[in-house]
C-alpha cells in the first residue's frame, strides 16, 4: 500500500483514540509513531526522533525551571502579588494574563512564554481561590494568537515571507502580520472572556498548590531563581545574538537551578511532565510522515480539486485557510505552512490573483491551532495541569477557528488587493 495512504490511515486511527481517550493520549501518540515504523513509513531512528527534538528538550528544561519557581516560593509570591493588585475577579485576571501573554508571544517563542507563565498562572489561581482550567486555556490561546502579530512571532510567518522571496516576490514586512494579528488577538481575548470561558470546564483548585503558601520562604533562593528566569527569557528573546538556541538556554537554566540549590536533582526529575514529553515526541514523527510520504499533499490536492478552475480569490483564501488550519491540528504548523505555501502561490498566479492574501491566510491559519492538545506546544503544556480532556479543546477551539476565519475575511481585502 502507498505510504501516503498508510499514513492517513494511522492518522485517522490516532484521531479516533485522541477524541475518545480510550487509551492515554501519550500512548496513542507514541503508538502512532511506532505503527508507522512497523509499517515501513518511518525508519526506526525516525520513530523515536521526537525525543531528541529541540522543542521537547525546551519543554524539559522549562519544566525544571517551573518546578524551581514552586520549590523556592517565587511563583507563590508572584501569584499573591498579582492577586493583590488585580483582585480576584476571574474575568479581570483572565484579561490581564491574556494581554501580557499576547505581548510576550509577539516577540518571543509562544512555547517559552507559556512554559514561563504557566506556574505563575497556576499559583495566581490558587491564591485567588478560582478554577485554574479556564485561565490556562486562555493562556494557550493568547500565546497562539499573539504569535501572529510579527514576522518572528511564529515560524509559519517567517516561512511565508521566505517563500515569497524564493519565488522572486517582495516578502512581507516585519509588522505586516499585525494588520491581522492584532485584530485576531483582540477577538481571541473577547471570545475567551465571553463565549470561550463558558465552553471551557471550570476546572479545579489544587490543594497542593494552596499548601505551598505555608512553606518557609527562602528569599535568597527566590532571588536566584528569579535571576535565572530573567536570564533564560532574555536568552530566548535574543537567541540569535548570543549564539545559543532556545532549547540550550532552557537546559542551561535548568542546570543552574539545580547547581544553585533552588531544587534538588530528584525534585527536578519529578518536575518534568513526562506525559507532555511523550505526547509531543510521539506526534513529531507522525507530522514528518505526513510531510515526507505525501499524505499532506494528497489532502491539499483533493481540496484544490474541489474548488475548480474558476474559483474567485476569496474562495481560494477561505479554502486555503480551512486546509491550513485543518492540517495544523495534527501536524506541525511549520510543516503545514511549508506544504501549502508554494501551492497557494501557484493557485493564485494561475487565476491572475495576488499571492499575498493567500499566503497571509495560510500563515495565520497555521497558528490557529486551537482544537486539539497536540496541535501546538502551548496546548500540550496546559493539558495535564488543567486536567483537560481532548474534547475540551474541540469545544473551545472550533468556534474560535470560525471567529479567526471571519476576522481574516474581513481584514485581508483591506490590506492586500486580490489582483496585482
Amino acid at each position: 500500500m502507498d505510504s501516503a495512504l498508510i499514513t492517513l490511515g494511522v492518522l485517522a486511527v490516532a484521531a479516533f483514540f485522541f477524541a475518545t481517550e480510550i487509551i492515554p493520549l501519550a500512548v496513542t501518540a507514541m503508538g502512532a509513531s511506532i505503527a508507522l515504523g512497523l509499517l515501513g513509513v518511518l525508519t526506526p531512528s525516525q520513530v523515536f526522533s521526537g525525543l531528541s527534538n529541540s522543542t521537547v528538550v525546551l519543554f524539559a528544561g522549562m519544566f525544571v525551571i517551573g518546578a524551581a519557581m514552586f520549590q523556592t516560593g517565587l511563583a507563590q509570591q508572584i501569584g499573591i502579588r498579582v492577586v493583590k493588585s488585580a483582585g480576584t475577579d476571574e474575568n479581570k485576571l483572565m484579561g490581564a494574563l491574556m494581554i501580557i501573554t499576547v505581548a510576550l508571544s509577539s516577540i518571543s517563542s509562544n512555547t517559552a512564554t507559556v512554559a514561563c507563565l504557566m506556574p505563575v498562572v497556576i499559583q495566581i489561581c490558587a491564591a485567588a481561590k478560582i478554577p485554574v482550567a479556564r485561565q490556562l486555556m486562555a493562556l494557550a490561546i493568547a500565546a497562539n494568537v499573539g504569535g501572529t502579530i510579527t514576522m518572528i512571532g511564529t515560524p509559519p510567518n517567517i516561512l511565508m515571507s521566505a517563500t515569497l522571496q524564493a519565488s522572486g516576490l517582495e516578502p512581507f514586512g516585519f509588522f505586516e502580520f499585525a494588520f491581522i494579528g492584532i485584530p485576531l488577538s483582540v477577538a481571541g481575548i473577547i471570545y475567551m472572556l465571553t463565549i470561550g470561558k463558558k465552553l471551557c470546564p471550570a476546572g479545579h483548585i489544587d490543594k497542593i498548590e494552596e499548601e505551598a503558601d505555608d512553606k518557609p520562604k527562602d528569599y535568597k533562593k527566590m532571588i536566584i531563581c528569579a535571576a535565572i528566569l530573567i536570564a533564560v527569557v532574555f536568552g530566548m528573546a535574543f537567541e540569535g545574538s548570543i549564539g545559543a538556541p532556545m532549547h540550550m538556554v532552557a537546559v542551561i537554566g535548568a542546570l543552574a537551578c539545580v547547581l544553585t540549590g533552588c531544587l534538588t536533582e530528584k525534585q527536578a526529575y519529578r518536575g518534568i511532565d513526562w506525559v507532555t514529553i511523550f505526547l509531543f515526541a510521539g506526534m513529531l514523527p507522525l507530522a514528518e510522515a505526513m510531510d515526507k510520504s505525501g499524505a499532506g499533499k494528497l489532502i491539499a490536492d483533493f481540496v484544490v480539486s474541489l474548488m475548480g478552475d474558476n474559483s474567485s480569490p476569496m474562495i481560494i483564501v477561505v479554502a486555503m485557510f480551512i486546509l491550513s488550519c485543518g492540517l495544523t491540528q495534527f501536524m506541525s504548523n511549520t510543516a503545514a505552512a511549508a506544504l501549502l505555501a508554494p501551492i497557494g502561490i501557484s493557485i493564485a498566479q494561475s487565476i491572475g490573483a495576488s499571492p499575498y492574501p493567500v499566503l497571509m491566510a495560510i500563515g495565520i491559519a497555521a497558528s490557529c491551532a486551537f482544537t486539539t492538545p497536540v496541535a501546538t506546544p502551548p496546548n500540550t503544556l496546559i493539558l495535564v495541569p488543567g486536567r483537560f480532556k481532548f474534547m475540551d479543546y474541540v469545544k473551545v477551539g472550533v468556534p474560535l477557528v470560525f471567529v479567526s476565519l471571519i476576522v481574516c475575511c474581513i481584514v485581508i481585502p483591506f490590506f492586500w488587493p486580490f489582483y496585482p
